[in-house]
Order: structure tokens, then C-alpha cells, then sequence
């Protein structure tokens, strides 16, 4: 008996299987090629690792992201995590790194903490992947849920900077202190820093808590309330 896999039974309910490829279209291997090449000719004309990435378009950065060995995070893990989201998003929630839930499934905020901020959106009236994208400063989950060592940070940032850059968001959202910290590029106490409203490269940036930390400290939910409304406030102001 021949066994179809789901999503080939749904496609072919909805009548569009066999499903045909464009002629011009980039298989995964071959994109695979193009972007080591790319990483050939970055090193031959002296062009460092942040000026290649900054260059490279969706499909190249997520297959540049998925084979990554540049640092030690990815022997520890089962995947990289990307993000996921609108990629023309006008808002932008970053985290920390993926945990175990995300590891598994290859998608920031899937766990508790997840549910938590798909609960934050609804409350401002926004829904994951509807006009919102969602990453982490780093792409590969840390051992034991630590916090990411700075190397890890500035070796994974280039791919997060590349992906505002692809989306130019109307406004970031930064979960917790490392996020905060990473974007603004200077270090300090999160209760210093919320509640204020930043800038990253002419993009406002409001910072809260992690969801993590909140379901830890729930008393802190009213805080992070009032930083939600005064992103909505922010967002209203650039429309």
C-alpha cells in the first residue's frame, strides 16, 4: 500500500499536486553552492563575514544560517532557528535564543514562553505572522539554557542585523536583557532601559522583559504592559 504524507494528501485535496517547480527556481542544494561561492568571492576580495551577509537576500541567508558552524553553539544543538514571521513585518519581537521546545521544532517561541508572548500580541491586537516576525540575537540554542557568551553574540548578530535589514521594521520589541543589550550595543541593567524609547540604525526600539522571566515573576506583567502600550503608542505615531 502506498503511503502519502501530509502534505501531499492536503495538496492534493486542494488540487495542486504534483506540485511543479519554476524552471528558474534555486533548488536548496544548488542555493547551497551560490552561497559558498559567494562566501569564496567575499574572501578573495578581502570583504569581511558581516559585509557578505549583509548582502545575501532571504533564500541565501537562511540556507547561510542553516549550515552554520561558526561557532561552537551549533555542535550542541539539534538545529538552527531562524525566525519566523511576515518578512515585511512592521513589527519586529526579539529574544534571547531558542530553548529546548524551539530546538526541537526549529521555531523561536514555541514553549510556555511562546504562548506567553502569542498572549502579549493579542493583547496589543497583533498575531504571530500577521504584520509581526520574531528571532533571537542567536540562532542555535545554548547548553542548558544559558545565556549566550558575547563571542556567540557577535559571531550570530550579523544574521539578525541582516534580517532587519531585509524587513525594516517600523519598530523592534526587545524581549529581555540580552536582546536589549545585544541591539543597543552597550551594557546595562534592564530596569534602566525599559520604558524608554531607543534607537537602532533610525528604527525606534522599545525594551521588556522575556517572556521566560515574566512567567517567573508574574508581578512584573504590569510593567510589561506598559512597555506594550508604549510600543502601540510609538507605532501609532509613525503611521
Amino acid at each position: 500500500m502506498c503511503i502519502v504524507n501530509r502534505e501531499e494528501a492536503v495538496l492534493r485535496e486542494l488540487n495542486l499536486y504534483p506540485l511543479w517547480q519554476r524552471r528558474n527556481a534555486v533548488a536548496p542544494a544548488q542555493l547551497a553552492e551560490v552561497v559558498e561561492q559567494k562566501v569564496e568571492t567575499a574572501s578573495n576580495s578581502n570583504k569581511s563575514r558581516e559585509q557578505l551577509i549583509s548582502e545575501l537576500d532571504w533564500p541565501e541567508l537562511k540556507a547561510l544560517v542553516r549550515d552554520c558552524t561558526a561557532c561552537k553553539l551549533r555542535a550542541g544543538c539539534t538545529q538552527t532557528v531562524f525566525g519566523v514571521g511576515d518578512e515585511k513585518a512592521g513589527w519586529l519581537f526579539v529574544g534571547e535564543g531558542p530553548g529546548a521546545d524551539e530546538d526541537a521544532l526549529g521555531e523561536p517561541f514555541v514553549g510556555q514562553a511562546g504562548k506567553l508572548l502569542d498572549n502579549m500580541l493579542v493583547a496589543i491586537k497583533l498575531k504571530r505572522g500577521n504584520n509581526v516576525y520574531i528571532a533571537n540575537i542567536v540562532k542555535c540554542r545554548p547548553p542548558g539554557n544559558r545565556a549566550p557568551e558575547p563571542g556567540e553574540i557577535a559571531t550570530c548578530l550579523p544574521y539578525l542585523q541582516r534580517q532587519i535589514g531585509l524587513i525594516q521594521p517600523k519598530v523592534i520589541v526587545a524581549l529581555g536583557k540580552t536582546a536589549a543589550t545585544a541591539l543597543l550595543g552597550r551594557d546595562a541593567a534592564l530596569g534602566s532601559l525599559r520604558g524608554t524609547l531607543h534607537d537602532y540604525k533610525g528604527i525606534p526600539l522599545l525594551i521588556t522583559y522575556h517572556p521566560a522571566y515574566l512567567l517567573r515573576s508574574p508581578m512584573e506583567k504590569t510593567k510589561a504592559w506598559q512597555d506594550l502600550c508604549l510600543a502601540v503608542e510609538t507605532m501609532k505615531g509613525l503611521n
